[in-house]
């Protein structure tokens, strides 16, 4: 009977049911096919234990945040000041749209939201200063996934909460990382720049620095709050969430008076986000205690010994199938999924955690602009009007580019462990 439990979930997927409930009846009829029926008495404790997590409530909060400084007119204020910033070099728009996102990282922490509002501004204007179409949206996308890396990260709150690991030291280790990455793609930025003649913006146009850095200030005053907030103990993840948000409605009244209906549409979409990523979290952690129950984690730790693949061989394993299932799953699906079956063994072979969670989270991200499902692609496909295809062929040295950087993380744990280790958080807990 156990066969035909994926077959029947795959059969709910295609009938276009939402997934977590595909997760979460998949889940119960494994409970019976394995004759684990009696343990489903137990099982909304269970459920209730995963979402019972004090670092959880940091996320809906930072989405709240994200989403009144999307509302609130702070896209312009960024573009203006990383315009001022390095607007004049060849390829100067590339290079903003870039260092945007870096911006965004710290305000909304979402792939998918960065990729939406930059292909709605920097897109055109990039075609109209005689970038391609195809190019403008295949660095859109490709940068959009620094989001989550930089801090504040909802996928890394996600993760810590899932192997209860410091939020603190997540936040901290995923700076370096994201900046490299964004260096990365600035180089790439700069070689198409100079193969292709891209054009630069010029001193005129070019909005004046100290000025454009004055009024940027209030977006910019986030992640500062945020990081320098949670660095120094003044405040947990959570309570600089709640900070964020008064923060974000602060400055989206200061741009563009951030309207009530605008507020409202914030809440809702919150509401909305949450419950979904809530949902899936109680789905899969019915799947994760059945695996708890029928042993499987210590069956693969048995298997990768037995195959003899080591740490660095069940590493590589380890990021090929969390770069799979980047392509194809929402991250949260893929985190709640995975993450608790495939992380402790890892562990077990001297993997430090929060190291982990940078690694598997960066696989994840880069899912979502590889096709042939990459989330952000899609996004920006649907806004730009690329063919899916065409942009899926062209972003393919920027996920090389992305790729290497993952190589290097791997390698060279440090880089990772380097600021959490020097503000002295390290470990779980």
């Amino acid at each position: 009977m156990m066969p035909l439990v994926p077959i029947i979930a795959l059969l709910l997927l295609g009938s276009g049911l939402a997934i977590a409930y595909v997760i979460g009846g998949g889940a119960v009829l494994a409970f019976l096919a394995a004759d684990k029926g009696r343990y489903l008495a137990i099982l909304p404790q269970q459920i209730f234990s995963k979402i019972d997590v004090f670092a959880l409530m940091a996320m809906p909060l930072f989405i709240l945040a994200g989403e009144f400084m999307n509302r609130g007119g702070v896209t312009k204020a960024l573009i203006n000041l990383s315009i001022a910033l390095v607007g004049r070099l060849r390829g100067g728009l590339g290079h903003v749209n870039v260092l945007t996102s870096v911006f965004f990282a710290g305000i909304s922490g979402s792939a998918i939201a960065d990729a939406a509002a930059l292909s709605n501004t920097l897109v055109p204007a990039m075609r109209e200063r005689g970038y391609s179409l195809s190019y403008a949206s295949v660095i859109t996308a490709a940068s959009s996934i620094i989001g989550p890396i930089v801090p504040p990260s909802i996928i890394l709150i996600f993760y810590g909460a899932i192997m209860g690991t410091s939020v603190t030291s997540l936040f901290l280790a995923g700076i370096i990382p994201g900046l490299i990455l964004a260096a990365s793609l600035i180089a790439l930025n700069a070689f198409y720049a100079w193969k292709e003649d891209h054009p630069r913006i010029s001193a005129e146009e070019a909005p004046a620095l100290a000025p454009t850095l004055l009024r940027s200030l209030p977006a910019l005053c986030l992640p500062i709050i945020i990081i320098g907030g949670i660095v120094f103990g003044w405040m947990t993840p959570t309570e600089a969430a709640a900070v964020a948000v008064f923060t974000a409605l602060a400055a989206g009244w200061f741009y563009d008076g951030l309207k009530r209906d605008a507020i409202l549409e914030g809440l809702r979409r919150t509401a909305m986000l949450s419950g979904s990523i809530f949902i899936i979290i109680c789905a899969v952690s019915a799947l994760g205690y059945l695996g708890a129950l029928e042993r499987i984690p210590e069956a693969i730790s048995s298997a990768v010994d037995a195959l003899g693949l080591g740490p660095a061989g069940y590493m590589l394993v380890l990021n090929v199938i969390f770069l799979i299932a980047g392509m194809v799953l929402d991250i949260p699906v893929a985190l709640a999924l995975l993450v608790p079956l495939l992380a402790p063994v890892a562990l077990a072979h001297g993997a430090d955690p929060v190291h982990l969670g940078i690694i598997l989270c960066f696989n994840l991200c880069i899912g979502l602009v590889s096709p042939p499902l990459g989330g952000c692609l899609l996004v920006v496909s649907t806004v730009t009007g690329v063919n899916y295809w065409r942009l899926a062929r062209a972003i393919l040295p920027f996920v090389l580019v992305q790729v290497g950087v993952l190589i290097l993380l791997v390698q060279v744990p440090e880089i990772s462990l380097f600021l959490p280790r020097a503000f002295g958080f390290m470990g779980g807990g």
